[in-house]
């Protein structure tokens, strides 16, 4: 059975687990997690970079340090995971909820502009795959209307706008290292803050609402409660795994991007040929390689396609289920359609793609998907 993801270990996680044992310091902000937030930091230019339980507390802590209440509008994309919307949610905001583009999932500047009302607060890209959204036009809509950009990065470390990297665009930055993602310690997320206002109130935040963190800079004499806040922080240990994945990420990025060329070598034709489409990447984008998909023409020729390979032993899964018309959003959906969104949530459908799928591996998968295609097996 080719899985779908098999998480890469680098080797010397083990190693770093084992100092951060042997330091007798285990909770968040031990020596690991420092020598993380400082590789980010330096590495892409951040003005600050905070390690948390997971992505999806770092958009948690975006929505606390935008104090988005009760009225406040944040327009986002439906074809993204709940914990997107869920973060401003939980706040009281109305989701405004905007459709994709035509030849990749991220969200459609043309759709921001016209969500953009008097109450609307923040703007959500998400850059799907790791490919950047178009960041030029949906800045100057930003500083148009005097709204706040945050980046849902979840899947774009390493990946670039116009030699820029994500998430250093917007004012915040989630990303994941989940066991999925590039780089990884199971769960684990990063808030980066590239705008320097929300520096001292993240580390309060993210500390329980509590000033600890300029305590033990001896800032202040004592540590209390300041604020609103959550406990954000991830173990040592986890930070130690971390720190291993990205020492290495140059040699896990060739790995990833190994597979991705293959894939698109051996199915750039079925593409031309009208039979499904391909990952597009825009001229002011990288490619992290995080994942390759297809996008199907309608959703009985996917499930086909994912049945058939998974009797041939290959494990190939869809994506997201467009949240404006998810069971929770539906009942006050404005009922406009967004099309491109559900056309990703019924026909796009991710192959397998981890840094140790070995060519001929990818060979097999391409060749049966081609084969299925040629001989119209699916129609």
């Amino acid at each position: 059975m080719i899985p779908f993801n098999r998480p890469y270990l680098t080797g010397n996680e083990k190693d770093n687990i084992a100092e951060a044992l042997a330091s007798r310091k285990l909770a968040g902000d031990g020596m690991f997690t420092k020598k993380c937030h400082a590789w980010f930091e330096k590495k892409y230019g951040f003005k600050k970079a905070l390690l948390t339980t997971s992505c999806t507390d770092a958009l948690e802590m975006c929505a606390l340090l935008l104090d988005i209440k009760v009225g406040d509008e944040v327009i986002i994309p439906s074809y993204t995971f709940v914990s997107t919307a869920n973060a401003f949610a939980l706040r009281g905001a109305t989701i405004k909820f905007a459709d994709s583009q035509a030849d990749n999932p991220n969200i459609d500047p043309a759709e921001i502009e016209r969500l953009i009302t008097t109450r609307t607060r923040a703007i959500v890209v998400v850059h799907y795959a790791g490919v950047a959204c178009d960041m030029d036009r949906i800045l100057a809509l930003a500083s148009m209307h005097n709204l706040v950009v945050v980046e849902d990065a979840a899947q774009a470390i390493d990946s670039y706008h116009n030699g820029l990297p994500l998430g250093s665009l917007g004012a915040l930055s989630a990303f994941s290292f989940h066991e999925t993602k590039n780089i990884i310690c199971g769960e684990g997320g990063l808030l980066a803050i590239n705008d320097q206002r929300y520096v001292v109130r993240a580390e309060i935040i993210r500390e329980k609402g509590t000033n600890r963190s300029s305590f033990f800079r001896g800032e202040v004499d004592k540590y209390g409660w300041v604020d609103v806040g959550s406990s954000f922080l991830p173990s040592d240990m986890l930070a130690a795994f971390l720190y291993a994945q990205i020492e290495s990420l140059d040699q896990i990025q060739n790995e990833r991007r190994r597979v991705w060329d293959r894939y698109y070598q051996n199915l750039v034709d079925g593409a031309k040929r009208g039979w499904f489409d391909i990952p597009f990447i825009p001229q002011y984008a990288t490619n992290n390689a995080h994942m390759f998909y297809l996008v199907c023409r309608n959703i009985d020729e996917r499930t086909k396609l994912i049945d058939t390979l998974k009797l041939n032993g290959i494990s190939a899964v869809f994506h997201y289920l467009s949240l404006h018309s998810s069971p929770y959003f539906s009942k006050v959906h404005d009922g406009q359609k967004l099309a491109n969104s559900d056309r990703y949530t019924d026909c796009l459908v991710r192959l397998p793609l981890f840094s140790e799928l070995a060519d001929n591996q990818v060979d097999m998968i391409s060749d049966l998907i081609m084969t299925l295609y040629s001989k119209a097996c699916i129609s």
